[in-house]
């Protein structure tokens, strides 16, 4: 399923930074990142997204986020490569507690991805746009859940 994720991203990230008017354009966009998916699936997931059409500055109808969010690209990145870089800001504990902060839209599939991993010392994860709440079982060391964490995310 971390297929998908990625998936997901790129669609959000694509949308951000360009002006895509159809499916088949983001269907173009994707191919030249690698993503290999049908009309069908891209349909789901825009659904799955709640993206929706808005005339931009110039007329043309073109898609948008919700809640405008924007996914812009740094320095020209690719968006394999910011995939990589997968939207983490930081990592802090309190108690039986971690908070993971990343960038607006990526706490979502950053927990789906934390959440599809077995880790006996991490009850469950709450997740909003940019942040991520982690329960811990009482008595977790930071170091194993820290490790843990980094197995999932590179970047950490």
């Amino acid at each position: 399923m971390k297929k998908k994720a990625n998936r997901l991203d790129a669609i959000k990230m694509i949308i951000s930074s360009k002006e895509i008017g159809s499916q088949e354009e983001l269907l173009q966009e994707l191919s030249k990142e690698k993503f290999k998916l049908t009309q069908a699936t891209l349909s789901r997931d825009l659904k799955q997204l709640k993206v929706a059409k808005a005339a931009s500055m110039n007329g043309k109808y073109v898609y948008v986020l919700p809640n405008n969010t924007m996914y812009k690209r740094a320095n020209d990145q690719s968006t394999s490569e910011m995939l990589m870089n997968n939207g983490f800001v930081s990592l802090q504990f309190s108690g039986n507690i971690a908070v993971i902060k990343t960038r607006p839209g990526y706490a979502s599939s950053m927990a789906y991805d934390i959440d599809n991993h077995e880790f006996s010392d991490l009850l469950g994860t709450i997740a909003g746009d940019d942040t991520i709440m982690l329960v811990l079982r009482e008595g977790a060391q930071q170091m194993m859940v820290r490790n843990f964490l980094a197995l999932i995310i590179p970047s950490l």
